[in-house]
């Protein structure tokens, strides 16, 4: 964290940042928010050249492991801050700067006393939306199907996100299937994807 950090992270400021000046070059831009070890973000990346990828952690653990594993592999697209990413998206993140966000398995926060402190409620998915280019996509997926039908509520009444899907998505090949959701599985737990996109201003749908 300590050594890496300064080569690939992003201090946190209250302003709007220059992206393709962070990233030294023009190419969509993907947020992940909460990515944990870092493992599916670095997967992604180093599958994806042609994104660019920002992760953001508040654990210091996650962030070192990410960092460790973008030295190691050389990868270039991808840059790092430690921070809220409620305060990350509606203080740094200009509006329509992003092509892509990234929410996988955030913490589901099971007890009823404690669903106030899910990360996706409507204030924070209307936010999101708003730092969408149009056609640019929101990607969450969750092993708690509570919480999934919930995600998929809260993004239905974002009047900016629309459903190509109808409902739950099918997983696509860009999302790796983590180790722990591998686990899942062969002990009989699901996982739903969810996935909604920018609308077209011009025509109220994608063309």
């Amino acid at each position: 964290y300590e050594m890496l950090m300064p080569q690939f992270g992003v201090e946190f400021s209250p302003v709007f940042v220059d992206l393709e000046a962070v990233f030294g070059r023009k190419a969509p831009k993907i947020l992940e928010i909460g990515f944990g070890m870092g493992e599916t973000t670095a997967r992604i990346a180093a599958e994806h050249p042609e994104n660019d990828y920002l992760g953001v952690e508040v654990h210091i653990p996650g962030v070192g492991a990410l960092l460790k594993r973008i030295d190691e592999q050389a990868l270039t697209n991808i840059r790092v801050i430690r921070h809220d990413a409620v305060d990350v998206v509606g203080l740094m993140l200009p509006p329509g700067s992003l092509a892509g966000i990234h929410i996988f398995f955030p913490d589901p926060w099971p007890k009823k006393r404690h669903h106030k402190r899910r990360l996706l409620q409507p204030p924070f998915a209307e936010l999101l939306a708003t730092r969408l280019a149009p056609g640019g996509y929101l990607h969450a997926a969750t092993d708690w199907q509570e919480y999934a039908e919930h995600i998929l509520a809260t993004l239905s009444g974002v009047a900016a996100l629309e459903n190509p899907h109808g409902g739950f998505a099918v997983r696509p090949a860009a999302r790796p299937e983590t180790k722990f959701e591998t686990r899942g599985r062969r002990l009989g737990h699901d996982s739903w994807d969810v996935m909604f996109r920018r609308r077209y201003p011009e025509t109220g749908g994608t063309p």
